[in-house]
């Protein structure tokens, strides 16, 4: 398992200005209260409105810090200062589409600031419009990284099987660290295909371990039954691999792949023990007993400070399985991770925000409502958040959560809940 190699904090301001070149841009730390205004059915931006204006969640708005033009808000985008970027993203998303949609298809292809471009796609994808292949498939070939790790993350969600010759001569160019995951997931997702099987089982033994560590989990979230024998091996082997695989295995929920999980639990070392036990929950042997026994681990490294490998493991394991959907695993990461503090706090943090944009909203919104302190909860994914450099997943994340917003009756508690949880994000 790989959830920290999606963490790249720290690099902002000189991000941003390599962006413009058309290189990438790592996520600035985010203040306690940024500002969140929302548009109105028109170009321009009121300063309070008192009702969302288009099918985006409502937050806060900050008069100060609103752009007051659509124009001006895309342009916003590239601002060194967080606060400044957020209140843009929030008034680009509640801009009425048929506005939004064009003026962010513009600047995808022709804003001068690489950063803003990569941004306006991000943004463009979490709007759903039909149009956003029209921009999305040249990004494919665009210098700017950043631009080609959404595009090929939007052809996960939406498989284009005619591309599949293309993106296979893809992974023979790109070798981003950032970018080769998302190319690798995308072509995952055309899995029936007899050449891409080919392509992906050849890259699950060569390369750099982190490279194969993204070919093994893009075949288990795509439960790629042909490479049940290539994960085989590589389960059985001691070693940085080990612990993908025998998830990948897991997830794809083959049979034969419990026996080669639970060969390896009596000589794993103790840092491999937490990937073991969630494999075999999710193979369906004895999964409360597992379950308890990651919290029960994950407790000690909270309790035992110096076991930063074992936490990991064991947050990352939990991640997995709640992920997965299973709600204890969720409460368990919650009871565990709210009091705890650094430097045990930050993987649980991760796990969380990475089974949240992994998994489903409606099961991440019941996890906080059922916490002892929904808060404190809302506090530790929002740290997740913070470390989680996932800008497609997140922003997926929050259209889905808006699809439920507008789906729960006008003045309801499940609204008002929502709602906090957007707002705490910086949606």
């Amino acid at each position: 398992m790989r959830a920290f190699a999606t963490a790249r904090g720290g690099l902002v301001a000189a991000g941003l200005m390599a962006a413009t070149a058309g290189t990438a841009a790592a996520q600035a730390p985010r203040p306690a209260a940024p500002p969140a205004p929302r548009s109105a059915p028109a170009a321009s931006v009121p300063p309070s409105p008192t009702v969302p204006a288009a099918p985006g969640a409502p937050a806060a708005a900050s008069a100060a810090a609103a752009p007051k033009t659509l124009t001006a808000a895309i342009d916003d985008l590239g601002k060194l200062d967080y606060a400044v970027r957020t209140a843009a993203s929030a008034a680009v998303r509640r801009a009425p589409a048929e506005q939004a949609v064009p003026a962010l298809m513009n600047a995808v292809s022709s804003h001068a600031d690489g950063y803003v471009r990569f941004r306006a796609l991000v943004l463009l994808a979490g709007i759903g419009d039909p149009r956003t292949r029209d921009v999305m498939i040249p990004a494919i070939d665009d210098a700017n990284d950043r631009l080609r790790e959404v595009a090929y993350a939007w052809l996960e969600a939406n498989p284009e099987p005619p591309l599949a010759p293309k993106l296979i001569a893809k992974l023979e160019t790109e070798v981003s660290e950032f970018v080769r995951p998302s190319l690798v997931r995308a072509l995952a997702a055309l899995g029936s295909d007899p050449k891409v099987q080919a392509v992906l089982l050849k890259d699950v033994t060569r390369g750099e371990d982190i490279f194969r560590s993204a070919v093994i989990e893009a075949l288990g979230l795509h439960k790629a039954a042909y490479a049940v024998p290539a994960l085989s091996a590589i389960a059985a082997l001691e070693g940085p691999l080990q612990d993908d695989a025998v998830v990948a295995l897991a997830r794809i929920g083959d049979p034969k792949g419990l026996e080669i999980v639970i060969a390896q639990q009596g000589k794993a070392p103790r840092a491999r023990q937490p990937a073991l036990a969630a494999a075999i929950c999710l193979l369906g042997r004895n999964c409360d007993t597992h379950e308890r026994f990651l919290s029960e681990t994950l407790v000690f490294t909270t309790k035992n400070m110096g076991h930063q490998e074992l936490a990991r493991s064991a947050a990352e394991a939990l991640g997995v399985l709640a992920r997965s959907g299973r709600a204890s695993a969720w409460d368990a990461l919650i009871a565990i991770g709210d009091p705890s503090v650094d430097p045990v706090r930050a993987p649980i943090a991760l796990a969380a925000a990475g089974a949240a944009v992994g998994g489903d909203p409606a099961v991440v919104l019941g996890a906080l409502e059922r916490a002892s302190d929904p808060k404190a909860a809302l506090l530790l994914l929002r740290d997740g958040f913070d470390m989680l450099s996932e800008d497609f997943a997140e922003e997926r994340f929050y259209a889905r959560l808006r699809a439920l917003y507008w789906q729960a009756p006008e003045g309801s508690p499940a609204r008002t809940r929502i709602q906090r949880v957007m707002t705490a994000l910086d949606f």
